[in-house]
C-alpha cells in the first residue's frame, strides 16, 4: 500500500488529491510543519530536505519531489498522457509549476532561504509576490478555451489547483483570472477534491 506524507495546505495537496481520486487504499501520514515534524530524524531519512510530499511505495522505498511523484501516480492511475508529445507537454508543465511557480511563492513564505539579512526580507517578499502573481496569470492563459491543463483531467490539475489556493492565501485578486477560477470551480465539483479541502481545511 502507498503512504503519503503531507501537510495541510502544502504542495503535497496535489498528490493527496490524486490519491483520493484513485480510489486505491493508501495511508495518509499527516505532518505538522509548525511543530517541526519534518525535521524529525526519522523523517529526514525519508526526505533529507525535510519537506513534503514524500510517497512511500508499495515496497517501502521513498519517492520525493512532485516532479517524480505526480507523473508516477498519473501513470499508475491513468491520469497521465500516453502519447509521446502529450507526455512531453505534461512534463513541461509539471516542470513549470515546480521550478517557477513554487519557488516564486517561496520568496513570499520563506525569504530566509534567499538572504541572511532580515532587512532584505520585505524586498524579497514583494518581488516574490509580483512574480508569483505574474505566473498565475500565465496559468490562466494556459487554461483559456480548455477545461484541463492537458487534453483531459490529469495530475496537472490538482497541482495547478494548489497554486490557486496559495493565491487566495496571499490575497491576490484571483477572481480576475477567469479561466483559472473556472478551473478552480471544476476542481471543487470533484468529490475527491472536496474531501481533501475539508481534511486540509484550506480556503479555495
Amino acid at each position: 500500500m502507498l503512504a503519503l506524507y503531507y501537510a495541510p495546505g502544502a504542495c503535497s495537496m496535489a498528490a493527496h488529491i490524486v490519491l483520493e481520486e484513485s480510489g486505491e487504499p493508501y495511508e495518509p501520514r499527516r505532518m505538522d510543519l509548525a511543530k517541526g515534524d519534518q525535521r524529525a530524524e526519522a523523517y529526514l531519512k525519508i526526505h533529507p530536505l525535510g519537506r513534503v510530499p514524500a510517497l512511500i511505495l508499495d515496497g517501502g522505498e521513498p519517492l520525493i519531489e512532485n516532479t517524480a511523484i505526480l507523473p508516477y501516480l498519473g501513470k499508475r492511475f491513468g491520469l497521465w498522457p500516453t502519447e509521446a508529445l502529450a507526455e512531453a507537454r505534461a512534463l513541461s508543465r509539471v516542470g513549470f509549476l515546480a521550478t517557477n511557480v513554487h519557488p516564486a511563492h517561496a520568496h513570499i513564505s520563506r525569504p530566509e532561504r534567499y538572504a541572511t539579512d532580515a532587512s532584505h526580507f520585505p524586498d524579497i517578499q514583494a518581488q516574490g509576490r509580483t512574480t508569483f502573481h505574474t505566473l498565475l496569470k500565465q496559468i490562466d492563459g494556459m487554461l483559456a478555451g480548455r477545461e484541463w491543463l492537458s487534453d483531459r483531467y490529469s495530475v496537472l490539475d490538482p497541482y495547478a489547483f494548489t497554486f490557486y489556493v496559495w493565491g487566495i492565501r496571499r490575497e491576490l485578486p484571483m477572481g480576475e483570472l477567469k479561466h483559472y477560477t473556472a478551473h478552480r470551480d471544476r476542481m471543487l465539483a470533484r468529490p475527491a477534491v472536496q474531501r481533501v479541502v475539508a481534511d486540509e481545511q484550506v480556503k479555495a
